[in-house]
C-alpha cells in the first residue's frame, strides 16, 4: 500500500502529472506516451515507474505493447487529493494540448517509425 509521501512524490513532476491526465482519457502504451511528452523513453519508464510503486497506475499486458491505465483502486489520500488537482490543471495549456493529441496518437505508426 502506498504512503501519501509516494503519492505527493509522484506528484511533484508535470510530467507525470501530464500522464496522469492523458490517462484519464485512454490507456496509452510508453511509445504513445514518449511521443505525446516528446521526452527519452527512459525517462518516460522512469516516470511510469514512479507513478506505479505509488499504485497510481497500473500495466496490462496487449500482444507486443504493454498498456498503462489508471489504477481502480488508488490509494484513499489520492482519491482525496487528485480532483483538486486534475480540475486545477484543466486549464493548462500543455495538458490542453496533451488532451487534443491523445485521440490520435497510434502506436502503430510509432513503432513502424522506429
Amino acid at each position: 500500500m502506498s504512503e501519501p509521501i509516494d503519492v505527493l512524490k509522484a506528484l511533484s513532476d508535470f510530467g507525470r502529472l501530464r500522464i496522469l491526465k492523458m490517462l484519464e482519457i485512454k490507456s496509452l502504451c510508453v511509445c504513445e506516451i514518449t511521443e505525446l511528452l516528446g521526452l527519452a523513453t527512459s525517462t518516460v519508464s522512469s516516470h511510469l515507474n514512479v507513478l506505479k510503486n505509488a499504485d497510481l497506475i497500473q500495466d496490462e499486458k496487449e500482444g507486443k505493447w504493454i498498456n498503462y491505465k489508471l489504477a481502480p483502486a488508488p490509494p484513499p489520500f489520492f482519491q482525496e487529493i487528485w480532483p483538486l488537482i486534475s480540475r486545477h490543471l484543466d486549464p493548462n495549456r500543455q495538458i490542453l494540448e496533451d488532451r487534443k493529441k491523445v485521440g490520435s496518437v497510434d502506436r502503430h505508426k510509432i513503432c513502424a517509425a522506429v
